[in-house]
């Protein structure tokens, strides 16, 4: 049975960081900071906002749209790593305050959970919830699977000028209008690694960026290596002498910590793809080096990130193959689209890529392309640590849902906050009844229990 995503939604809050202002007050160079990461815009959440109700907000607007009841929804699915509680569901919450508008009881029938594998935890619950309709269980409901998050990271710190928020909801059923996925090619790499990580209690990340960076590529790449023995096996693509399978990906959605980490991925896995292949000998031609080797080329990655002659080596290198017209026409064709969303909303761990998504076919359409069969390749990646490759065929339908695709427009007008109001939010010294945005037609947070009996235990409404 066909399953994938008949729509897409997204929630983003209204405050947002300017990377000018950032840089300005950590004595950064803003040209730096926007062409090195990528990023202009953080958006940040109000005092009035948690990942819970991004989501339930994002889930409003897909339900909304399609016209939906709560008995045509059979699952509900919240993939996150900002949770608040260790044993009650973040769905949990959703539902809730979803019944605040379609009436108490109205979604008692949904199954679902919270998931968590730091920003890989979204591709599973799609992964999940896709066998679900594939299997015929789902008796012709659909399922919503929502990626929410709030990119916070300590004052000061490296990783805070890759902060960001919002949630991405994506409708799933069996006759899906947008992207069927192909089935029997979903590929996983999985090890046991403290490369980030958020320890019971603290609100921010311990990180080890560049770590955390060369594992990605190396776990995505190890997936991709397992995808691709399997398209070919299960018949799906025919790879021809001196092709490779990142050919027959017409479109290629990378996990986004910050935008610009989508290029760095898709130059290693290229290169990767590339160096078995006779166009690997013109291109060396073009750069004018030979491709650096580690000193001890199956070594760990610390030994690799020790070896300050080869790290410096591969950094010239990369930045010449990206500069190839070769790699440059992969990236415009395949990946630059995806990541204008990301450069304006900032990191969202668990919906980055989905967001990338999201943004590679909006612009994609406007640029009048017909997106019709094509196949678009997500390489997935969370922390700890796992990678996903999977893909899917845009459908015949997909236009009913992309010619009304306005990022802007689903944003809504955003204040720009000043460096004090950021401080005060980030620090948590902005009180819940004290938020900066007053919006209507959506679910706020308005209280946090304290009291030792009912501590922690949250109450939100829908503003009328």
């Amino acid at each position: 049975m066909a399953a994938g995503i008949d729509d897409i939604a997204i929630y983003i809050p209204r405050l947002y960081i300017d990377a000018t202002d950032f840089a300005e007050a950590r004595g950064l160079d803003p040209v730096k900071l926007q062409k090195g990461l990528g990023v202009s815009q953080m958006a940040i959440v109000d005092a009035n906002q948690d990942p819970a109700c991004l989501a339930a907000n994002a889930c409003l607007r897909i339900m909304q749209k399609n016209k939906l009841s709560p008995e045509d929804i059979g699952r509900l699915y919240v993939s996150t790593e900002s949770a608040f509680d260790e044993s009650k569901a973040m769905n949990s919450y959703v539902i809730g305050m979803l019944e605040q508008v379609y009436g108490q009881g109205a979604f008692e029938h949904c199954g679902g959970i919270e998931t968590k594998f730091a920003c890989v935890s979204g591709s599973y619950a799609l992964y999940d919830n896709t066998n679900w309709i594939r299997a015929d269980e789902a008796d012709g409901k659909s399922a919503l699977v929502v990626v929410s998050d709030i990119a916070k990271y300590d004052m000061g710190s490296s990783g805070e000028m890759t902060q960001g928020a919002g949630a991405v909801v994506m409708l799933l059923n069996e006759n899906p209008r947008l992207m069927e996925f192909d089935p029997k090619v979903t590929s996983t790499s999985i090890k046991d690694e403290y490369d980030f990580y958020r320890p019971f209690g603290k609100e921010t990340p311990i990180v080890h960026g560049q770590y955390s960076n060369l594992l990605y590529m190396i776990q995505v790449r190890k997936a991709l290596d397992a995808y691709k023995k399997k398209a070919i096996s299960t018949g799906l693509i025919k790879i021809e002498p001196g092709e490779t399978i990142l050919d027959h990906m017409d479109y290629i959605n990378m996990h986004l910590p910050y935008s610009n980490m989508g290029k760095k991925a898709l130059a290693y896995m290229v290169r990767h793809e590339w160096r078995q292949l006779p166009r690997w000998k013109t291109i060396l031609q073009e750069i004018g080096l030979d491709e650096p080797v580690p000193q001890d080329p199956r070594g760990t990655i610390e030994s690799v990130l020790s070896d300050a002659d080869f790290m410096a080596k591969d950094h010239e290198f990369t930045k010449l193959f990206s500069k190839t017209p070769e790699f440059q026409e992969v990236y415009e064709s395949k990946l630059a689209s995806s990541l204008i969303a990301s450069s304006m909303i900032g990191n969202l761990y668990t919906a980055s890529l989905y967001l990338g998504f999201r943004s590679s076919l909006e612009f994609e359409y406007q640029k009048g392309i017909d997106l019709e069969g094509k196949r678009i390749g997500f390489g997935s990646y969370g922390s700890g640590a796992s990678a996903m490759v999977f893909s899917g065929v845009i459908q015949p339908e997909y236009k009913e849902i992309v010619k009304d695709m306005n990022l802007e427009a689903e944003i809504g007008n955003r204040k720009r906050l000043t460096w004090e109001e950021y401080e005060k939010l980030h620090e948590n010294k902005v009180d819940i009844a004290e938020s900066m945005v007053h919006t209507k037609k959506e679910f706020v947070l308005i209280d946090v229990k304290t009291e030792t009996e009912s501590k922690g235990e949250r109450r939100y409404v829908f503003n009328e």
